[in-house]
């Protein structure tokens, strides 16, 4: 799959483009990366998205800059709900629906801080659904989320950073009748859908506050979810109620 250019600005917006087998249009979808930026773990993500179906694209949030010089910036932009990195996002997101391959039809995916981002992306730009995996809530969920798409989540019980995120989020997406599906894995922790893995000194830390990487038997069930719901509101011609 081919690193590629989005001409979004100058010099344009770098990104990894995973195409499915076969011949379109397909539905497609916005990958948008943990804190530790598009690593190969966030290239297999959205391979995955391909393999079932989903023209998928990981657009670099960071601009080709490292990940430290970054996260901060990226965490300030996240919780205040403005920024370039949004700009960013809702770029992938116009360029996959103009392209001759995709459907029209596009969602977004984020885990970890992209889960943050995706929350907001889900009620502010023309997505069609949305995943959100341990992405931290915005602080007013009930305006910040107003008029999103339909949101699938997955958070880990064990993850002491977003504990209660699960039913916060539930209870507003209630409240605002966003079609919704939230679930908390009681022995998973942060980052259980995939296989990232976090520098020597963080990993420590991350392990005892966010029980970083515990509970991965759990990924195959969260995959499940994300693919039917993606397949009910995304990959349907219908129009999502």
């Amino acid at each position: 799959m081919p690193d590629i250019t989005i001409p979004v600005g100058e010099p344009g917006l770098p990104a990894y483009l995973a195409v499915p087998e076969g011949e379109g249009p397909w539905p497609a979808v916005v990958v948008l990366f943990e804190a530790l930026g598009a690593t190969e773990d966030m290239r297999a993500q959205a391979d995955r998205l391909a393999a079932n179906g989903y023209l998928a694209v990981l657009p670099d949030l960071y601009d080709g800059a490292p990940w430290l010089r970054c996260v901060q910036k990226a965490m300030r932009q996240m919780m205040a709900r403005r920024g370039p990195m949004f700009d960013r996002v809702e770029a992938a997101r116009a360029w996959l629906a103009g392209r001759d391959d995709c459907t029209g039809r596009v969602g977004v995916i984020g885990f970890c801080m992209g889960g943050g981002f995706a929350l907001v992306a889900a009620a502010r730009y023309d997505f069609q659904a949305a995943s959100v995996n341990y992405g931290i809530l915005p602080r007013d969920p009930l305006a910040a989320l107003e008029g999103a798409c339909p949101i699938v989540a997955a958070y880990g019980g064990l993850d002491r950073s977003l504990r209660g995120a699960a039913g916060r989020l539930d209870r507003a997406l209630t409240a605002l009748d966003v079609p919704h599906e939230v679930k908390e894995y009681p022995g998973a922790g942060h980052s259980f859908l995939t296989e990232s893995r976090l520098p020597a000194p963080l990993n420590a830390v991350s392990k005892v506050v966010m029980g970083h990487g515990r509970g991965r038997e759990n990924a195959a069930d969260a995959w499940d979810r994300i693919f039917a719901f993606f397949g009910t509101h995304l990959a349907s011609r219908e129009p999502s109620t």
